[in-house]
């Protein structure tokens, strides 16, 4: 509204009146007024200050008001090598590409100003950065894009997850997306982000991040339920393990999967190339067949291209609202863990199902060739490595 009423009546007003305007506006506004009216109007915090004094003392204002034109010319006409003499500081040590209309830079404005005062510039360093600005420079953060897979067949890998996925969604078969979560620190730890709470009365937590030997570390292994929009958490307290992210597919079945799918016969599941699910593990063949001899189901298996996990849909369909849920909070115990994780809802109607996992499971585990040779896989024609199935029973 502030930018509205000035953008209406700005053009008529001349300086005197324009700064008492804006000094009116921020007067009504009330505390931070100040900064809410400059960032609306694009007019200095002095200039509204200088306002804010002649409304405080109408007496002293006089009927002069300054010219048109009047004023301190500015930086780039009284020096006019100024903007380029910057550019030429700026350009070694800018980040960016160089396509791109929009650059940045990592030096600070007082650097900035000191390397043009030694050039025999007149600048200071608040000067810097309309300077900039006209260089069309701002401050930017880093933004991931970069998945770092170039795998020849990576598009080819996604239609493929995609085509089997929808085939077994229409023949009334699960799919589910299977993941480890990012292993958390439990007990007094700063955890990301922000959340609201009376002003001044912040949650105090420990200065370093040192592993609480008693609480020890969380780690949330999820299995997503694509079709169902529902999630299972097993939060572990030893080792992230083929046979922990095999027994929390066991889990799932047990807890959910069973009851709404009476009919199973086969389980799809998705899962990134790496980890404890990755594509070359051993152990986790091994344990994939130990469930489907246990369950009688056929086991498909799809895993994600090299460094494209971020696309595993358990990450932004699941994942991303925990972090979401829990954001600010430390993870003061393994019972907040859970109950923290079990509380994440969305719009869409996500559920999510949450346990904790008490079992060691230890590492370093051998998988032999004999034991490799006792599963009874059928890798697919396509990508043999990342598409394979696994049946009940030993091998033809």
């Amino acid at each position: 509204m502030i930018r509205a009423r000035f953008t209406l009546v700005g053009c008529g007003l001349n300086q005197r009146s324009r700064r008492l305007f804006v000094a009116a506006e921020a007067k009504t506004a009330g505390h931070g007024g100040i900064a809410a009216v400059s960032g609306a109007t694009g007019v200095a915090h002095s200039t509204i200050g200088r306002g804010l004094k002649d409304l405080a003392n109408p007496e002293a204002l006089t009927g002069m008001v300054r010219r048109p034109g009047c004023g301190q010319p500015a930086l780039t006409k009284k020096d006019p090598a100024l903007l380029e003499d910057l550019r030429r500081i700026v350009e070694p040590v800018t980040m960016g590409d160089p396509e791109r209309v929009l650059f940045w830079v990592s030096k600070s404005h007082a650097k900035l100003a000191e390397a043009l005062q030694a050039l025999g510039h007149k600048v200071a360093k608040s000067s810097v950065p309309k300077l900039l600005t006209q260089l069309n420079y701002r401050r930017q953060v880093n933004r991931k894009t970069l998945d770092g897979g170039n795998h020849p067949d990576r598009n080819a890998q996604f239609e493929h997850i995609d085509t089997a996925a929808i085939a077994a969604q229409a023949a009334g078969q699960p799919v589910i997306s299977i993941d480890t979560k990012k292993k958390e620190l439990v007990g007094s730890f700063k955890n990301g982000g922000s959340d609201y709470r009376p002003e001044g009365c912040p949650v105090d937590v420990n200065v370093h991040d040192f592993i609480d030997k008693e609480l020890g570390k969380a780690i949330p292994y999820g299995v997503y339920d694509i079709a169902a929009n529902t999630g299972c958490v097993s939060v572990g307290i030893d080792n992230d393990t083929a046979q922990f992210s095999v027994n929390s597919i066991r889990r799932w079945l047990e807890l959910l999967g069973r009851e709404r799918y009476p009919d199973m016969k086969q389980l799809m599941i998705t899962a990134d190339g790496g980890g404890s699910n990755g594509s070359r593990v051993r152990l986790f063949k091994v344990e994939l067949q130990k469930l489907a001899d246990e369950t009688g189901l056929t086991l498909q298996v799809c895993h994600y291209p090299p460094g494209t996990s971020k696309w595993n849909k358990i990450e932004h369909r699941l994942f991303c609202h925990i972090t979401q849920n829990w954001r600010g909070r430390p993870l003061t115990s393994r019972t907040a863990v859970v109950e923290l994780i079990a509380a994440t809802t969305t719009r869409t109607g996500l559920t999510v199902r949450c346990e904790l996992d008490t079992r060691s499971y230890p590492k370093g585990i051998k998988v032999s060739d004999d034991e490799m040779a006792a599963i009874n896989i059928e890798r697919n024609v396509f990508n043999p490595e990342w598409n394979y199935t696994i049946s009940p029973g030993s091998p033809p």
